[in-house]
């Protein structure tokens, strides 16, 4: 193989059309945008502009909540749990908890807390201490012979502005 036999693959490339080239090529004149006004312009956006009529957007009634105080929780299955302890990236014998699965890489980052899910089985005794988990999730680590304790997340009281 050689520079100069390099070429595209068949059909990802295609020839541009030349405009402006005389009415014999059926893109002289205007180019194929029509007659003057703003769209035959260039830097032309008019995306929901509707001639001046509510846009659809607009018309549409709006719904849905969003909560700012909302947490986002890590969420941790048993699945992953026990794969971690199988892999031997985490010490069972002391308590384990969100900044051990951090700096074990189980989990990537513990955002507002670690939520464990009860997804999968666990067969391996472990004392967990995290910031949530399913009841599901609670009752398979004591079935294991483990333990699991709830962290209560603190929350910053709001400062009121005095006036």
């Amino acid at each position: 193989m050689k520079l100069n036999e390099l070429k595209p693959k068949t059909g990802s490339t295609h020839n541009i059309k030349r405009v402006g080239r005389g009415i014999g090529s059926g893109k002289g004149k205007t180019c194929g945008v029509g007659q003057k006004g703003q769209k035959a312009r260039s830097g032309v956006a008019i995306k929901g502009f509707e001639g001046g009529q509510m846009p659809l957007y607009q018309r549409l009634p709006k719904r849905g909540f969003n909560n700012i105080f909302a947490k986002k929780f890590v969420e941790l299955t048993l699945a992953r749990l026990q794969q971690a302890i199988d892999a031997k990236k985490i010490d069972t014998k002391g308590q384990i908890d969100e900044d051990a699965l951090v700096k074990a890489g189980v989990i990537r980052r513990k955002k507002d807390g670690v939520r464990l899910l009860g997804k999968g089985e666990l067969k391996t005794k472990v004392d967990l201490k995290l910031s949530g988990a399913t009841k599901s999730a609670a009752e398979a680590v004591e079935k294991a012979g483990g333990s699991l304790e709830i962290i209560k997340i603190e929350v910053a009281p709001v400062q009121k502005k005095k006036a």
